[in-house]
């Protein structure tokens, strides 16, 4: 089945955490299309902003629970001001801890690779943080004409399809996030003014976070996996033992069978929970240049499966405490 709307019955229990979500989608149908057979969607006929009706906004927050990613055609008519606004529906807009704005708006993220932003490494956004963003809307402002793609890999899926083994191993492990991570290694082909930019705005507070590497989402009930390029190492391992279990997790997470991929048009808006993926722009576009703005929506500390929450411990509100 290729073209869905959201009020058909699908396989999940109409009891429990799921249930909420397909009521939602029965109460208001979508256009929607799956784009991945794990990940992603397609929403047509719908126009983004602070004022769109209760009961289609509760459909497209159910369709992002399921389908981790939503992507949206034709959203020319946002601007920096109503991208905020509808971010306001999803929870409170969030800035950059430490990467100013460089648009109109005060929590916009502007990535412009003109200035070296290019996020090409696997990552899940902000998570040297406790409460990291739990959705993130990112809108295309200019695309290159060929290339910029980007590739979301869904780590419910992931931890789902885990080997028994690994799985438990997973279960059991917390690791250390940071933003004063190896930026050479995770994007190879970083050139010196990158580095400059990585080391003065990205680290100009530093931020470490220990997380568990499973968490319970929170309105799903799901396990995900919290990884990506800001795991330091993992509490109680070696950093050699570390770098070679986070690479055997990261091959899980990011099997193409857990990945959509999406070619960008301007005015096009993606939406991410970013509580269950992980992202990654592909870096093949040259000189050309690619404008993308981020909103994030502020999260929750994520709770381990024996119920633990994460913890900060070093940052300008740890120094605080």
């Amino acid at each position: 089945m290729s073209d869905l709307h959201a009020g058909i019955t699908s396989a999940a229990s109409h009891h429990g955490p799921h249930s909420g979500r397909e009521a939602a989608r029965a109460a208001t149908p979508l256009t929607l299309r799956r784009v991945a057979g794990r990940i992603g969607a397609q929403i047509d006929g719908v126009r983004l902003g602070a004022t769109l009706d209760d009961a289609t906004f509760a459909a497209i927050e159910a369709a992002l629970l399921e389908h981790k990613v939503l992507f949206f055609r034709g959203q020319q008519h946002l601007d920096d001001e109503a991208q905020e606004a509808f971010a306001r529906r999803f929870g409170e807009a969030v800035a950059h801890p430490t990467v100013p704005s460089a648009s109109g708006s005060q929590r916009l993220l502007e990535l412009d690779s003109l200035h070296g932003a290019r996020a090409n490494s696997w990552h899940t956004d902000v998570t040297f943080v406790d409460a990291y963003p739990k959705v993130s809307i990112l809108r295309a402002v200019v695309i290159p004409p060929v290339g910029g793609d980007t590739v979301w890999a869904n780590t419910a899926a992931a931890y789902a399809h885990l080997p028994e083994p690994l799985r438990a191993l997973a279960d059991t492990l917390w690791a250390l996030h940071t933003n004063a991570y190896d930026y050479a290694s995770s994007h190879a082909h970083a050139d010196d003014a990158q580095l400059k930019r990585y080391r003065e705005v990205f680290t100009s507070i530093v931020y470490e976070t220990e997380h568990p590497v499973v968490r319970v989402h929170p309105q799903t009930g799901e396990r995900t996996l919290v990884l990506g390029h800001f795991v330091q190492r993992f509490k109680g391992l070696s950093a050699q033992d570390s770098t070679r279990l986070l690479q055997s997790f990261h091959e899980h997470v990011t099997q193409l069978e857990n990945t959509v991929r999406w070619s960008w048009q301007e005015g096009d808006v993606a939406i991410w929970d970013n509580r269950a993926t992980q992202h990654y722009a592909i870096n093949d576009y040259g000189d050309a240049r690619r404008i993308v703005r981020r909103a994030t929506v502020q999260g929750d500390v994520p709770v381990s499966i024996d119920g633990r929450r994460s913890v900060a411990l070093k940052g300008p509100n740890v120094a605080l405490q």
